[in-house]
Order: structure tokens, then sequence, then C-alpha cells
């Protein structure tokens, strides 16, 4: 079981105190997910702490609830788009764009948008199921979007007190992110630059690699865990042979299937990866100065100190 050390800090589960520099331009609603507040702490954990760092207003949605992830939409069109109208309809009371962390729910927000937008029959169907009026005009917006054009990549690069200096980064951008191109407008659907271009701002080196864009294997890895194995394996194996000392993902299923089943990998190929997978908030944390603690680096699996301190970055 992974670590659950990293939410128990107040301002992860206490939304009331998670409002931050409210005084400074940028401000926003944000959206955890389930996984934030779960199995994936340690990415709630940073992420609160790293906009605290850069003095970006972050004020939890109140009352949000599962966005319906990756099933619900193979189940119930109507549920799914109504739980993620629900979720957005609740976010316009807090001030500000919406922060979204997780890259499903991320992508079920902004499908849900799109989709809504295009059809009228389903729009009315929903706001009939929900009982409220959407607007549909708020910007969805993934942290990445936020640190590399919101901030800047200027002002985050003035923000690293500790920079990443030879810090070999793998970044995996999974399924989500960047697809389809027309939902999600995050950046290039076939040579997204995004995640290397925050990660050189706070001073690391970014490797070329194949699998930056190949499924994980996503939910996949309570059903079918063998496909999962088969398919983390390649990422990983692409990561390593690309001379990565680590992975970053911004994405908890993605995190969960390379960090928590690399062991198990390690042993069905008989292979040794020894590859720490950080998400993007643990990094650029790192990089502005924040301890291990409040990044919830104990939480990981694989290990991430003994590399963290070759590279003397502890």
């Amino acid at each position: 079981m992974k670590s659950t050390n990293s939410m128990n800090s107040t301002n992860a589960m206490n939304p009331k105190k998670a409002i931050y520099n409210m005084n400074e331009t940028l401000k926003y609603s944000y959206y955890p997910g389930c996984s934030l507040h779960a199995s994936a702490g340690e990415y709630d954990l940073s992420t609160r702490e790293l906009f605290k760092q850069l003095s970006i207003g972050l004020t939890e949605v109140p009352d949000w609830f599962c966005c319906g992830a990756t099933p619900a939409h193979n189940v119930d069109e109507l549920l799914s788009l109504s739980l993620c109208a629900k979720n957005l309809e609740m976010a316009e009371q807090v001030e500000g764009d919406l922060a979204v962390a997780c890259a499903a729910c991320f992508s079920r927000l902004k499908t849900t948008q799109h989709v809504l937008a295009e059809s009228d029959v389903k729009r009315k169907q929903v706001e009939k199921a929900i009982d409220a009026p959407l607007k549909l005009d708020g910007k969805v917006k993934h942290l990445l979007e936020i640190l590399a054009r919101d901030l800047g990549l200027e002002r985050l690069a003035a923000s690293v007190k500790k920079p990443l200096s030879g810090l070999k980064v793998a970044c995996y951008y999974g399924c989500l992110l960047t697809r389809p191109p027309d939902v999600t407008n995050l950046d290039c659907v076939e040579a997204p630059t995004i995640m290397e271009d925050v990660l050189k701002a706070v001073g690391a080196e970014t490797v070329a690699w194949s699998h930056r864009m190949e499924c994980c294997g996503a939910n996949f890895t309570l059903s079918r865990p063998g496909v999962v194995i088969q398919l983390t394996n390649a990422i990983l194996e692409s990561a390593k042979e690309a001379g990565a000392d680590c992975v970053m993902v911004a994405c908890p299923l993605c995190h969960g299937n390379l960090d928590i089943r690399q062991k198990e990998i390690e042993g069905v190929y008989s292979v040794n990866y020894g590859l720490p997978v950080f998400y993007i908030t643990q990094l650029v944390g790192l990089a502005c100065g924040l301890t291990a603690d409040k990044l919830g680096l104990g939480a990981l699996i694989v290990n991430p100190m003994p590399l963290l301190k070759e590279k003397q970055l502890l």
C-alpha cells in the first residue's frame, strides 16, 4: 500500500484553509479529484505547497465530487456529462479559472465542455439532470498550463532557488493531456513541449525518448494487470535507454502504474530500472526550495532520495 503520510497536511484535508495569497493576480478554483484525496495525496500536497510558494491563489471547489474519470462515459453518457457539468457549475462559485491536476479529470471536464457546447439537446438534458443552468465559458486549465503560460516560464525561472542541474528527466505525457487536440487545446498533439519547457525553466535536463505519449494501461491496472505490466515495461525501458534518471508525470493513474508496479515489472522481465517517478509539482517544488516532506517524496514507492542526494538536490 502507498503511504498516506503526505495527506496529513492541514491544507490538504481542509478546503477552508486552502486559500493562498488571494491578493495576487493569479487566482484559481481547484478541483483535486478523487485520486488526490486518496492514493495520490502527495500530488495534492505538492500542488498546494508549490502554488503557495509561487504566490498563486488556490481555492478548492466546495462540495466537489467524482468526475466519473475513465469508466462513467463508457456506461452512461448522460451520467458522465452530468457529473462533470455539476462540478463545473459549482466551480463558478469560486473566483478564477478551474485548476485541475489529474489528466483524467482534465480530460473529462474539457470533454464535457466541448460536447455540451456542440449540442443544445445534450446541454438541455444535462441542465435538467443537474437542475441548474450552465455557462460553459469558464476555462479549465491543467497545472502545466498555469505554470508555463499564466505564471510564465520567466517568472517560474526567477522563483528557482535550487536548479535541478544534472537531473535527466523523461517527461511522460500519456494518453490524455493532449488528446483529442480539439478538446484539450493544451499543446501540439504530436510533439508537445510544455512539460519539457517547464522543466528546463527550473534547470533540469530532459531526454528525447520514444514512449512519452504511449498508454500505460490506465485503469486496467486492476482488471487486466498483465496488459498494464506489458505496456508499462515498454515505457520504463524506453526511458532507461534514453538515459533518464527519473520519470515525470502529471496523472495519478500513470504514476500508479509506473511507480507502484515498477518492482513487479522488474521481476517479470528480470530487469532493474530503479527509476523514481515524480509528479510535475514535486520536481518544480524541489527547484523552488520546498523540502521533501512538503512535497510528499516519502510516499513514493521507488525511493527518490538516493538519486536526489547523488545529484545534490537535497
